[in-house]
């Protein structure tokens, strides 16, 4: 009896242990890498409602660049940041290198908001940032599956996750402006 007694208290311990990981998990405790190589610990954002994307260079959303700055441009002196992933994930339709990617942004949308390194937002490999974004278990919220390029985050000024929304909503959309003044 004792045996037992003791297996479900450790069983019990187990599982206490893996829920106080999941529930101390939080979005700013990731740190990812720029573009160009460089550390970047996302709890430099703190405060700062966030707008997160995966990105592509040869996609049918690619303009969607455009609609991104412009609205960085316009809300990036209150409080709010844009952060983009390029993804080969879908149709390889982001194949090219870090320096070819910065060089695309610069020239076709003098993009002025930070790009980051390219990473997996699905599958196997998936980056852990996008395995917070995408898992209930992880953010607190909902479960989500990234379905093509310039699928979109929102993510608070606490770090909370607050909504996703799909690649065909537009940057500048009312619900995106709403959120961001409110």
């Amino acid at each position: 009896m004792r045996v037992i007694f003791l297996g479900i208290c450790l069983a019990f311990a187990s599982c206490n242990n893996a829920l106080d990981k999941t529930m101390t998990e939080s979005f700013y405790s990731h740190k990812i890498k720029t573009l160009d190589g460089k550390d970047f610990d996302l709890s430099s954002l703190k405060g700062k409602k966030l707008l997160i994307v995966n990105v592509a260079s040869k996609c049918g959303f690619t303009p969607q660049y455009q609609q991104l700055e412009e609205l960085y441009q316009q809300h990036k002196y209150s409080g709010f940041e844009i952060l983009a992933f390029p993804c080969n994930d879908f149709g390889k339709q982001e194949a090219g290198t870090h320096q070819e990617i910065e060089t695309f942004c610069q020239v076709n949308y003098g993009v002025k908001f930070t790009i980051f390194e390219k990473v997996r937002v699905k599958g196997y490999n998936k980056h852990p940032l996008y395995e917070w974004l995408t898992n209930k278990n992880k953010n607190g919220k909902k479960n989500v599956t990234v379905i093509w390029n310039f699928q979109k985050f929102l993510i608070d000024e606490e770090g909370q996750w607050v909504d996703y929304l799909l690649p065909t909503t537009s940057p500048k959309s009312k619900k995106i402006e709403r959120w961001i003044n409110s």
